[in-house]
C-alpha cells in the first residue's frame, strides 16, 4: 500500500469512532424531538436546521466570507506579534520579568468586555474584529513559543556558542528550530478560538459575518438558524485547526514520523 492510501486509511480508522458516535447522536436527537414534540422555538430537530441551510444557503456565502477574513487575519497578526514578543521575552530576561506577568494578567479580560471599547475606539469596520481576534489567539502563541525556546537543548546551545556563533545565530539555528513544534501547538489552541473571537466582535456591531447571522437569527425567533450558524462556525474552526496541523506537518515532519514498522519491516509516515 502506498503513503497516501495507508494515511487514508489511518484517518479513517483514527476518526472513525468520533463520527459514528456524532451520527448517533444526532440521530437521538431528531428522535428525542419527534417523540416529545418539542416546539421548533424551543429545540429544534436536526432536519428542521437542515431545512433552515437549505432556506439560508443563499445568504450564508457572505457572512462566512466576512468571518473567515476576519479570523485570518486576525489570527496572522496574532502569530507575528506573538512569535516576536516571545523571541524578546526568551532573549532579554528583563523584558521577560516586566511583560510576561502582564501578558498572562491580560487573559483576565473577556474579549466580550473588550469588543465595545474597540467599536469606539476604531470603529464598527474589520480592524476592530481583527484586534479580538489576534488578542483571543496571542497568549497561547506567546507561551508555548515562549516554552518552545526555553526547552532547547543547553549543550547543543553551549557547542554552538563554543565553536564562536554569536546570539542571533543560536536564535536562529538552534532555538527558532527547537520552537517550531511548541509555537504550531500554540497555533493550534488559537486557531480554534479565532473565529470565536470573529464572532464575539461582530455581536457587538458589524454589517456581515456569522455574529450578525446569529443576532437576526434571535431577534426573529428562528433557533434553527441559530444551530445552523453554530454548525458553520464549527466546521469553519475545525478546517482552521487542519490547516494549522498540516502546515505543521510540512515544517516539522520529523514530529509526525510514525517509527513502528510495517508488514515489510518499513518505518511509515
Amino acid at each position: 500500500m502506498t503513503a497516501i492510501p495507508r494515511r487514508m486509511a489511518a484517518l479513517a480508522r483514527e476518526y472513525a469512532p468520533a463520527l459514528a458516535l456524532l451520527v448517533a447522536l444526532v440521530g437521538l436527537w431528531e428522535a428525542l424531538v419527534r417523540a416529545l414534540d418539542a416546539r421548533p422555538y424551543i429545540l429544534p430537530a436536526p432536519s428542521a436546521i437542515w431545512a433552515a441551510f437549505l432556506e439560508t444557503r443563499e445568504l450564508l456565502p457572505a457572512h462566512l466570507e466576512a468571518t473567515a477574513t476576519e479570523a485570518l487575519a486576525g489570527l496572522g497578526a496574532a502569530a507575528v506579534g506573538g512569535v516576536a514578543l516571545a523571541v524578546l521575552i526568551a532573549s532579554v530576561p528583563l523584558v521577560r520579568r516586566v511583560l510576561y506577568p502582564i501578558v498572562v494578567a491580560s487573559q483576565t479580560v473577556p474579549p466580550l468586555v473588550l469588543a465595545p471599547l474597540l467599536i469606539v475606539w476604531v470603529g464598527i469596520g474589520i480592524e476592530s474584529k481583527l484586534i479580538v481576534v489576534a488578542l483571543v489567539g496571542f497568549f497561547p502563541i506567546v507561551v508555548s513559543t515562549v516554552d518552545g525556546l526555553a526547552s532547547a537543548d543547553r549543550e547543543l546551545v553551549a557547542l554552538v556558542r563554543g565553536m564562536g556563533a554569536g546570539k542571533l545565530a543560536v536564535l536562529r539555528h538552534v532555538l527558532i528550530p527547537s520552537a517550531v513544534p511548541a509555537f504550531f501547538a500554540g497555533l493550534k489552541i488559537a486557531a480554534a478560538y479565532a473565529v470565536i473571537g470573529a464572532v464575539i466582535g461582530e455581536w457587538v456591531a458589524a454589517k456581515e459575518g456569522l455574529g450578525i447571522f446569529i443576532i437576526r437569527s434571535q431577534a426573529s425567533f428562528r433557533l434553527d438558524q441559530i444551530f445552523v450558524a453554530i454548525a458553520v462556525i464549527a466546521l469553519l474552526s475545525i478546517a482552521l485547526f487542519v490547516t494549522v496541523h498540516l502546515l505543521a506537518r510540512l515544517a516539522s515532519p520529523w514530529n509526525y514520523v510514525d517509527h513502528a514498522a510495517d508488514s515489510k519491516g518499513e518505518p511509515r509516515p
